[in-house]
């Protein structure tokens, strides 16, 4: 019986994410397929509303609007800092730092420097790009088995 990729299901794939230019950003084409349960939390919602109804063998390339998935640049997500609460000299921009954020880190692209400021953007790196995703679905599980 042929199960089709919905919640819940045990899904195996290969994947790759790309920008419209046709950049790679991520892919595992060249490596073994990964497993993960839909609903889990490993994929972002806008990217497992694409694989329901699938089924092994299929392959698809979708395009993901940002919303869907890293979300829109949102310029308040660029703070503007002291220049002197920076220890390191060498600041240029597309330098990436990590800030303490509660418990975890935070990273923050430098995007502009002046002799007293520095600002760093928090957004993702990938928002407000729209997401060319590939895929290729190597096996579907149900929901019970594990």
């Amino acid at each position: 019986m042929t199960i089709t990729i919905d919640k819940g299901t045990r899904v195996t794939l290969n994947f790759a994410l790309a920008l419209k230019t046709g950049d790679v950003v991520d892919s595992n084409f060249d490596a073994p397929p990964v497993t993960f349960t839909m609903g889990d939390g490993n994929l972002l919602a806008g990217f497992e509303e694409r694989l329901v109804g699938l089924i092994p063998g299929d392959e698809g390339e979708f395009l993901i609007p940002p919303e869907k998935a890293f979300g829109q640049h949102n310029s308040q997500n660029i703070q503007t800092m002291a220049r002197h609460e920076f220890a390191q000299e060498d600041m240029t921009p597309g330098l990436v730092l990590s800030f303490k954020n509660g418990d975890g880190e935070l990273p923050g692209v430098v995007v502009e420097v002046s002799d007293d400021e520095v600002s760093v953007d928090f957004n993702h790196p990938l928002s407000g790009q729209t997401i060319v995703f590939r895929v290729k679905i190597i096996d579907v599980q149900p929901a019970s088995m594990h």
